[in-house]
């Protein structure tokens, strides 16, 4: 598919700036930072130990349900977790990511640096958790990022609800061409289409499912293998 026209947008040094999407909305973990191999899956290995003793799931279940339901949706519906239950997942979770920071993918930091330094903006859609959001950015990037939806959100303003497209683009004054959305789940598909939002899959993320990969093709307008094709796309 063929690039779209550059956009133009304000930049911080000669006015403006011709970006061609002035704003990237990056999703979080498995986009930008590598979490769910080295954190998520075995984490969700020791609840399923806690909670539904005797029962497990593989990694590619574990990917592929993430994918189609989300988080909640797999907790809720693969293994009927109570509201209580959820809410003691999410302590223990947010326990253990405090003191466990994931690594970016290579090449990431070039691409945030270089929307910013060209006058871009950089906002996070994610079901990570604000606060642990803005602790990778500033000890991976040294920066932050412009707006950040994440799980903190009410769950009527989370991914896939398109609240968050919404607010960026009444807060800044985007129009749907002008933004791209970076995400290695459909999720991302279901909140942009109703807004018109083109959507780029981070086929970098390499969670080995094929079925997920060709799906996530499909379904996207734009699909990267690696960081470095993305950053050649975006500032050539």
């Amino acid at each position: 598919m063929p690039a779209m026209p550059s956009a133009r947008h304000p930049g911080p040094s000669d006015g403006e700036t011709m970006l061609k999407y002035p704003c990237l909305v990056l999703d979080h973990d498995d986009t930008v930072v590598q979490s769910m191999k080295t954190m998520s899956y075995p984490f969700w290995c020791m609840e399923l130990e806690i909670f539904r003793p005797g029962q497990t799931m593989t990694f590619q279940e574990y990917v592929m349900e993430c994918h189609n339901r989300g988080f909640a949706g797999l907790c809720r519906d693969c293994f009927h977790f109570t509201e209580e239950e959820l809410a003691k997942e999410h302590t223990m979770w947010m326990d253990y990511v405090m003191t466990h920071i994931p690594d970016p993918y290579p090449g990431i930091d070039r691409i945030i640096h270089r929307q910013k330094a060209e006058g871009g903006l950089i906002c996070v859609v994610s079901h990570s958790h604000k606060d642990n959001i803005a602790r990778d950015y500033q000890t991976h990037f040294g920066i932050q990022p412009d707006a950040i939806y994440g799980w903190d959100l009410p769950p009527h303003q989370r991914k896939p609800n398109t609240y968050p497209l919404e607010d960026i683009m009444r807060r800044f004054g985007f129009k749907p061409e002008e933004i791209l959305v970076v995400d290695d789940m459909k999720l991302a598909c279901q909140m942009a289409a109703p807004l018109g939002v083109q959507v780029a899959y981070a086929g970098w993320s390499g969670m080995g499912v094929e079925s997920l990969s060709a799906e996530m093709e499909k379904i996207c307008d734009y699909s990267f293998g690696t960081t470095q094709d993305f950053e050649e796309f975006l500032f050539a």
